[in-house]
């Protein structure tokens, strides 16, 4: 894995995703949205920091309205973290690095 943000959609989200042998970290999140292009710099670098650990992805919610309706996502941007499959926590709006370290670290 080299540390960057994979993009996952309807397609690939069970395989990227649900089936992940890593944590995943999903991102949802929207073009036009101005707190998730504010967070977007901070996602890259958590995700090359914990690329051994962690797995970060987006969803753009434009294009997967299906994935953001699955999981009941109402705001932008939307931090779901997924471990075994499952959703553990979630977090919502643009988190500073630190806050957003302290969410991982929570629940890694």
């Amino acid at each position: 894995m080299s540390g960057e943000v994979l993009k996952v959609d309807d397609a690939n989200f069970d395989a990227d995703v649900l089936r992940s042998a890593l944590p995943v970290l999903v991102d949802f999140g929207a073009e036009w949205c101005a707190p998730c292009k504010a967070i977007e710099p901070i996602l890259d670098e958590v995700a090359a920091e914990y690329r051994t650990t962690l797995t970060v992805v987006r969803v753009d919610m434009d294009a997967n309205l299906a994935l953001a309706q699955r999981y009941a996502v109402r705001g932008m941007p939307s931090l779901l973290f997924f471990k075994d499959g499952q959703v553990q926590a979630q977090k919502v709006g643009a988190l500073s690095k630190s806050q957003l370290r302290a969410f991982i670290e929570a629940n890694l």
